[in-house]
């Protein structure tokens, strides 16, 4: 949706009502937490009546989870089984299957991943995985029309961002990034622009190091450096950095438009996503939106107001190319869903 064709009538929750059942995914959440617990009390008394075996041992002679693997839910334990084994993250892999740790390269948690209900690189298609490939669609072909018109504008450039706090932008800039990375021609980029509240690395179950900010303050330090390869092919990340009470200031400088034309001329197949702060409650996202392509506004379907989002993009409009992504959505049988093509029989 674009910034021009905003809603006129009636608020963004009330519209949405009327198509979806929001206490749908309530009932739903409350039901997982509740197998979950079932599932950790079964494992527990196994566990006590069965000394004999050894810890993380199934009957069925399956491979052995790592640890922790036993207070998984079942649906975060049949997703990652389900990843062919030379995808799989070495923390889920076993001991003896001969593929040794790369030097240099961070390993994603796919555990941590699966866990958040977040997009799992090498895992089934589902219906998380089809919604973000429409949207990634869209991107790349916004991209394209913006590199053959105006390429100055750094066509390969994405922010995710929203108005307010809680609203799932994280989860989204993740989410478009692993799926940017299955692209046959690309390498992405995720960049940690939350500089308050960086998220990106922990979600990921990486530490903190050096990052955008630090590259910005200091002239001498080149970006390409401080780039993370990670273990999902065609992915790489670069941390938020030192927290600092002038990262406006620092955005706003000539530096930072440097250090991005150099991120892009690195890698002429390089598509950056950043994951901002919110608009509507730091002043950076309207800065970075100044330097990017597209922005792609994340709306939560119940929390977000139309006035949160009529001020978001007001506040973006620094960026011509402004997209707006429903996040939170209820799903209801009757309308089908994304995905569930890829597991029917023929």
């Amino acid at each position: 949706m674009s910034k021009s064709s905003a809603p006129r009538e009636g608020s963004l929750i009330e519209r949405a009502a009327q198509i979806y059942d929001f206490d749908a995914q309530f009932r739903v959440r409350r039901a997982d937490r509740a197998a979950t617990r079932e599932a950790q009390a079964q494992a527990q008394e196994a566990e006590e009546t069965a000394p004999g075996l050894p810890a993380h041992t199934f009957l069925d002679d399956a491979p052995a989870p790592p640890p922790g693997a036993m207070t998984m839910s079942p649906e975060v334990a049949a997703t990652l089984a389900a990843i062919p084994l030379e995808l799989r993250d070495f923390a889920v892999q076993a001991d003896d299957d001969g593929w040794e740790n790369p030097s240099g390269v961070a390993h994603i948690d796919r555990a941590m991943l699966a866990g958040k209900g977040m997009l799992v690189p090498g895992a089934p298609v589902g219906a998380l995985a089809e919604e973000f490939r429409m949207v990634k669609r869209q991107l790349l072909l916004n991209a394209r029309t913006i590199a053959a018109g105006a390429p100055e504008r750094r066509a390969r450039t994405i922010l995710v961002g929203s108005g307010k706090p809680g609203e799932g932008k994280t989860f989204c800039a993740i989410n478009l990034a692993i799926s940017l990375a299955a692209e046959r021609d690309v390498e992405v980029l995720l960049v940690d622009a939350d500089f308050a509240k960086p998220d990106v690395m922990a979600s990921l179950g990486l530490d903190d190091s050096t990052g955008l900010l630090d590259i910005i303050s200091d002239q001498t330090l080149d970006p390409e450096a401080f780039v993370l390869k990670t273990d999902v092919p065609q992915l790489s990340l670069l941390p938020a950095g030192a927290r600092s009470h002038a990262d406006t200031e620092l955005l706003a400088s000539v530096r930072t438009a440097q250090v991005l034309d150099q991120l892009l001329a690195a890698d002429p197949r390089r598509i950056i996503v950043f994951d901002s702060p919110p608009a509507l409650a730091a002043s950076p996202a309207s800065v970075l939106a100044l330097l990017v392509a597209q922005v792609m506004l994340v709306v939560r379907a119940d929390r977000t107001t139309d006035s949160d989002v009529r001020e978001a993009v007001a506040l973006l409009d620094g960026c011509e190319h402004i997209s707006l992504v429903l996040n939170a959505t209820s799903y209801e049988p009757h309308r089908g869903r994304f995905g569930s093509y890829y597991g029917q029989g023929k």
